[in-house]
């Protein structure tokens, strides 16, 4: 019985070495490739907000920051991506935002952004085509409004 349970475990040893291997190269190979030229797929309530931790769950909030290793951060709320780009200041290739009523994604520079209510994590912030929306915020105020919004809910307004 020993002698079985020791082969059993000496199977799974090398099955994870070989799983553990092929993770690493599939892993080397995608870093190999550089950053992506658009938005990825994103597995929905499956991938975790990269600062808040919660699951994105509602496209219309999405964001990625993507950088120029080919590492892609998700965030929930477009706050949660402003914050985060204000205060860990990341190295950037690409920024996707989603639009809040269209299944599209909008590159940073494209988006403007506008009050909405509710959102996933209260930043009251969604995404719009640069130029479709008249009262709209550029990527500086709304940094500013989302770093407000996040100072009173730590408390330190």
């Amino acid at each position: 019985m020993r002698a079985e349970r020791r082969r059993l475990w000496r199977r799974l040893g090398a099955f994870a070495c070989v799983l553990g291997a092929a993770s690493a190269l599939a892993l080397a190979v995608l870093r190999a490739q550089g950053p992506s030229e658009g938005p990825v797929p994103v597995t929905w309530d499956r991938t975790a907000c990269h600062r808040c931790g919660m699951l994105v769950s509602d496209p219309a909030f999405a964001a990625q920051l993507h950088t120029p290793e080919g590492a892609v951060f998700y965030f929930d709320d477009p706050g949660c991506l402003l914050v985060h780009l204000h205060e860990a200041r990341p190295e950037v290739h690409a920024v996707w935002l989603h639009h809040q009523r269209d299944d599209r994604w909008l590159a940073l520079d494209e988006s403007a952004f506008v009050f909405a209510e509710p959102t996933p994590m209260e930043y009251g912030l969604g995404v719009a085509e640069a130029g479709e929306v008249g009262s709209a915020l550029s990527a500086e105020q709304a940094t500013q409004h989302a770093l407000q919004r996040d100072a009173a809910r730590r408390g330190a307004l």
